[in-house]
């Protein structure tokens, strides 16, 4: 009786590894993978290292939530909840019959992106969507996600529809709700490894999938608008600080008589990815002549003798409603603390210093000088313009005015002094005539390689003799006098990589001699949202890294001298008249005459009291305040984004029911066995 109990109990054991064998079978795949982290699984120590072989983060940048007054723009996970989607590719993918995460080559964005518009039902299975970085896209020769007359509201002409920006397509302008993300180069590679194992294992009991985190406070208390985010504290305004310095210093201890000539440049961007708005072209190159222009006139004597006030202005927040001159004009109205010195009335003449980094073409660097209405003082301009041209003696740089077909200046600061008042005299200077030259305007591609120093440097030049030909009492200057007026080209090239590369970036030396960046990433030069409450003397906390770098070089550049005294300003400088630049965290810096100040830069429409943003009602007296969109940015508590690979619930039901059937033969078959056993028992 033994030994037919052993037999049987043998051939039980052989049933239950046969069923064992035949589920194990179905998942061979999986053994070989099991078998290749076998070494890996060794290694865990804890929950962050079995995580971290679970799941791949994924580098890249966010298009985030945006808010007007009229509703929303830009990105959003659809609720509260993580977005999971499988991985596909745009060009395979004709038809989606679930929610999906589109892996999409930059070729193929507006291709995209219209199909979203236009085909609801292709639409609502978008989970997300992942864009390529931009290596080997050499196809691409052109995109521009804003309109084709960008902020054509705020023109101050009639023909609105004037394409400037002919490639525009404004796809950044419009409301998505699910997740988009720029990949970086790396991540890219690995995206595209998922897409290509999920096409090629269709039939696969598992499937790569991307994971976004990408939940905005706004669509989860439902405020979709400004005001309404404002109210909830869901949403904090675009803003920033404008910079503005004098050469010489003003005196503010007596009444400024002298005509300002203003000269103006942009320092922010937009980009549909947030933190990707370099801006190179558009408006960095002209940010940087700008400097490079101020840096070269602070070394020329006898400026104290000059017939006008040079007066240099870098505004922020104009992607975005013209933030920055807007505030600033009405400022100047105001009167206030952020723009002592200045006076309205004696603004003789703008010239903004707009795109300048794409002059150059077959060794010539041209430009184009768009001027507003023929006046004194912009004939004036134009006259000194080609002065300044004829005496680099050199056929290698032109200056022309714009066609006078165009319907007026190009979008521009300028816009907003010619709201604010018709009469005002002013010129753009740019690279191109009668269409944008920058293909990329406002998109993550105009980097770097979009621009060329040497067309920077030769419109910095021009600049620079330009205004010392227009603010000299001496009608007469000679060749030598102007030739003595140049741009440093290593400051510029300095310049560049601290505001356009990754390396160095705001890291960068010359930075670094100023101010102590609080960011080591790469740099972006997005507006940003306003901090704390606003002020001519902001804690530099609030101050973001660009502008307190600007702020810091004009002041050291427009700074007179006082003997060979250098003091050091660890608590205040002693007197009114006096600023500390290159103040590091130790508080240590140097004390100069100086009149360079912050301007708060936000909408019009806006007021802050109590530690709350205020929307005020229109005003019916203010054009440009009747226009403002009064933009906004959600918050959010993490972003992230992550790639891993999950089983198909059809296979988990099976292995359910496998596990089920084993464990009941497991319970039948003991059941059995303990019956058989007793009753053997009884008979022996």
């Amino acid at each position: 009786m033994a030994c037919k109990l052993l037999c049987f109990l043998l051939w039980l054991m052989a049933q239950l590894y046969l069923s064992l064998s035949a589920l194990i079978g179905r998942s061979a795949s999986c053994t070989t993978q099991c078998g290749m982290l076998k070494g890996e699984m060794n290694s865990l120590e804890s929950v962050p290292d079995l995580e971290k072989l679970m799941y791949v983060a994924v580098d890249g940048y966010p298009c985030v939530r945006l808010l007007n007054l009229s509703g929303e723009i830009g990105c959003s996970n659809p609720g509260r909840d993580k977005v999971v989607a499988p991985i596909v590719r745009f060009k395979n993918a004709d038809k989606l019959a679930q929610p999906s995460t589109v892996l999409v080559s930059l070729n193929e964005v507006q291709s995209l992106f219209t199909r979203i518009l236009n085909d609801s039902t292709y639409a609502k299975n978008i989970g997300g969507v992942l864009v390529e970085s931009k290596a080997d896209q050499n196809e691409l020769n052109d995109f521009s996600p804003v309109e084709k007359f960008p902020q054509a509201e705020f023109a101050p002409y009639r023909n609105v529809h004037y394409e400037w920006n002919p490639i525009g397509n404004g796809i950044m302008l419009n409301a998505y709700n699910f997740p988009v993300f720029l990949l970086s180069q790396n991540s890219t590679s690995i995206l595209r490894e998922a897409a290509v194992k999920n096409e090629e294992a269709e039939k696969s009991y598992t499937t790569d999938v991307a994971e976004f985190n990408l939940v905005m406070q706004t669509t989860k208390a439902g405020t979709h608008d400004s005001k309404s985010c404002l109210k909830e504290g869901t949403c904090l305004p675009l803003g920033g600080y404008s910079v503005w310095s004098s050469l010489p210093p003003i005196n503010i201890s007596s009444t400024q008589s002298k005509p300002i000539i203003l000269l103006v440049a942009s320092m922010d961007s937009a980009s549909f990815f947030r933190d990707k708005s370099l801006g190179a072209d558009s408006p960095i190159s002209g940010l940087i002549a700008l400097v490079a222009a101020v840096d070269a006139l602070s070394r020329v004597d006898g400026l104290g003798d000059l017939n006008k006030q040079l007066v240099f202005l870098i505004f922020t927040g104009e992607a975005w409603g013209y933030l920055g001159s807007r505030r600033f004009l009405l400022e100047l109205d105001l009167q206030t603390d952020a723009v002592t010195g200045l006076n309205s009335t004696l603004i003789d003449m703008v010239m903004e210093v707009g795109s300048v980094g794409k002059g150059s073409s077959e060794g010539v660097n041209t430009f184009y000088a768009h001027a507003t209405m023929a006046s004194s003082a912009t004939n004036q301009t134009m006259a000194a313009l080609q002065r300044a041209q004829d005496s680099l003696n050199s056929e290698d740089v032109k200056i022309l005015p714009a066609n006078s077909s165009n319907p007026g200046i190009p979008p521009s600061s300028l816009m907003a002094f010619l709201k604010k008042n018709t009469t005002t005299a002013g010129i753009v200077f740019d690279d191109f005539n009668t269409v944008f030259a920058n293909k990329f305007y406002h998109s993550h591609l105009d980097d770097l390689s979009n621009v060329n120093s040497s067309s920077i440097e030769a419109a910095s030049t021009i600049i620079a003799r330009t205004l010392y030909i227009l603010a000299s009492k001496d009608t007469n200057i000679s060749n030598s006098t102007l030739a003595a007026i140049n741009t440093n080209v290593s400051l510029v090239e300095e310049l560049l990589g601290c505001l356009l590369s990754c390396e160095p970036g705001l890291s960068c030396d010359l930075v670094k001699n100023y101010i102590r960046p609080t960011t080591t990433s790469c740099p972006s030069n997005y507006v940003g949202v306003f901090l704390g409450e606003p002020s001519s003397a902001p804690y530099p906390g609030t101050v973001n890294d660009v502008s307190r770098f600007l702020w810091n070089f004009l002041a050291e550049k427009t700074a007179i001298s006082k003997g060979d005294v250098i003091s050091s300003c660890k608590q205040n400088c002693s007197q009114k008249d006096q600023l500390c630049v290159r103040e590091k965290a130790d508080g240590k810096g140097v004390c100069v005459t100086s009149t360079t100040r912050y301007v708060p830069a936000y909408s019009t429409r806006l007021k802050y009291e109590s530690g709350i943003w205020d929307v005020l009602p229109a005003d019916s007296s203010d054009p440009m305040g009747m226009l403002d969109p009064v933009w906004t940015e959600s918050f959010w508590d993490v972003i992230g984004l992550r790639v891993y690979t999950v089983q198909d619930t059809g296979y988990d039901h099976l292995v359910l029911a496998g596990g089920i059937a084993v464990t009941v033969s497991a319970y039948v078959a003991i059941v059995v066995a303990r019956a058989f056993i007793t009753k053997a028992l009884k008979r022996d």
